[in-house]
């Protein structure tokens, strides 16, 4: 593959030489037959991709002259995989890519610019800010087709037991939780060590990892440190379970909150399915769903996360042509609106949200906090800070190192992913 395709305008890059075969080694099609196309999905083999196979098939019925090679892969896989691939010119034509991903690869021109194209026909339908952060250079590189963000879920019954209710800041947050121990018996609240999840804390003091436009590391700022600093006092006190420092913790924490063994934690909404599976919520109106809780600025917001459909920009101009119209079909309304029933993910689209998708107190849920998502920068790198973070900020949960010297650490890292920002 070679770098810049995707700069290109579309007329440019389907001009590429039928011969360039996109979509791996079985993705070509004899000149009179359908046109194949593969698909990578990075969804959860169990519980959402049988929804997008069933999807696959019923739009290889409307349009007899394509066919579609559906590959699930690995979502803690598909990064590197589909990075190797299109550096060898043997990439898959659409590709399920983390919102992170999307500038990144769009970076390196794997993937195709999709304004104007059948792939955005519907461009006006979809939530603004998730057009923005499928943008690289002002261009848009990916169509959105699920979103998440994570919120405060709690156990209702035990809250109502307890006399309390969602917490608008930490503060009430840690006065709720003594009183839920006091009460019922169980923690309040389980925090996670991850940097995603501990990023909220930093938006609650109106900053970031870093400043993009800036181009400078904020990570061990003043505000950072004292966002990084509630974030550690929840791990000790009253109702507040300490620290899970091992390689299943995330497992635990989940485990533990389904089956009415903690009061609340902060959740996205790809696990709304497992919540009803667990014993504490066989009725589905016990799950409580909030903003997370606000920090000493004032202001409560969580990351936007989420997945964009993305055409490779090596394939040639047939699997392109039939990859956007894919595209089209996989992010329609009715698409959306069928994924949201049958998998309990959040549409993209506003159309999307019909009376039956809002009747399942988890989507409803999770769409009265998508207001307060903060949506990632534009900075390819950004999705990649994450990994010195998580390394240091579990060895600040488990006290083996301070917070200071952990961030710091992180600091020294990510100065090394962005050399060009400053400290």
């Amino acid at each position: 593959m070679r770098r810049g395709i995707a700069a290109t305008a579309l007329v440019a890059s389907l001009a590429l030489a039928a011969t360039a075969c996109g979509g791996g080694d079985d993705s070509g099609s004899d000149s009179s037959g359908p046109v194949t196309i593969t698909w990578w999905d990075t969804s959860n083999a169990t519980n959402e991709a049988p929804t997008y196979q069933a999807l696959v098939k019923e739009f290889e019925a409307a349009n007899k002259d394509i066919k579609v090679k559906y590959v699930n892969v690995p979502f803690d896989q598909a990064q590197n995989k589909f990075d190797t691939a299109a550096g060898s010119k043997g990439a898959p034509d659409i590709l399920r890519s983390e919102v992170g991903w999307t500038p990144a690869f769009a970076k390196k021109g794997f993937f195709l610019p999709l304004d104007g194209t059948e792939a955005l026909a519907d461009q006006a339908k979809f939530q603004p800010s998730l057009i923005e952060q499928a943008k690289y250079e002002d261009k848009v590189y990916g169509v959105p087709f699920t979103t998440d963000t994570l919120a405060f879920v709690y156990n209702k019954d035990l809250f109502k037991k307890a006399g309390v209710e969602a917490p608008k800041t930490w503060d009430d947050l840690k006065k709720a939780a003594a009183k839920i121990k006091d009460k019922t018996g169980v923690d309040g609240y389980w925090g996670s060590t991850q940097a995603y999840y501990a990023q909220t804390f930093l938006y609650g003091e109106g900053t970031d990892t870093v400043d993009a436009d800036a181009k400078k590391i904020t990570v061990a700022g003043a505000e950072a440190k004292k966002g990084y600093g509630t974030w550690l006092s929840l791990f000790d006190g009253k109702g507040l379970h300490k620290a899970d420092t091992t390689a299943d913790a995330y497992a635990h924490i989940q485990e533990a909150f389904v089956n009415g063994k903690v009061a609340s934690i902060m959740q996205g909404p790809w696990e709304i399915t497992n919540f009803y599976k667990g014993s504490a919520f066989k009725d589905k109106a016990n799950l409580g769903i909030a903003t997370v809780p606000a920090g000493s600025s004032g202001k409560a917001g969580a990351p936007t996360g989420g997945h964009n459909l993305s055409v490779y920009a090596g394939s040639d101009e047939a699997h392109q042509k039939a990859s956007l119209k894919f595209v089209n079909f996989m992010t329609s309304a009715k698409a959306q609106e069928t994924i949201a029933l049958k998998n309990n993910t959040l549409p993209t689209r506003d159309d999307a949200y019909t009376t039956e998708v809002k009747a399942d107190p988890g989507i409803a849920g999770y769409q009265g906090v998508l207001a307060a998502a903060q949506p990632r920068p534009a900075l390819p790198e950004y999705s990649s800070l994450w990994g010195p973070l998580d390394t240091e900020l579990l060895k600040i949960a488990g006290g083996k190192e301070s917070l200071d010297k952990g961030l710091g650490t992180a600091e020294t890292s990510i100065a090394k992913l962005v050399p060009d920002f400053t400290k």
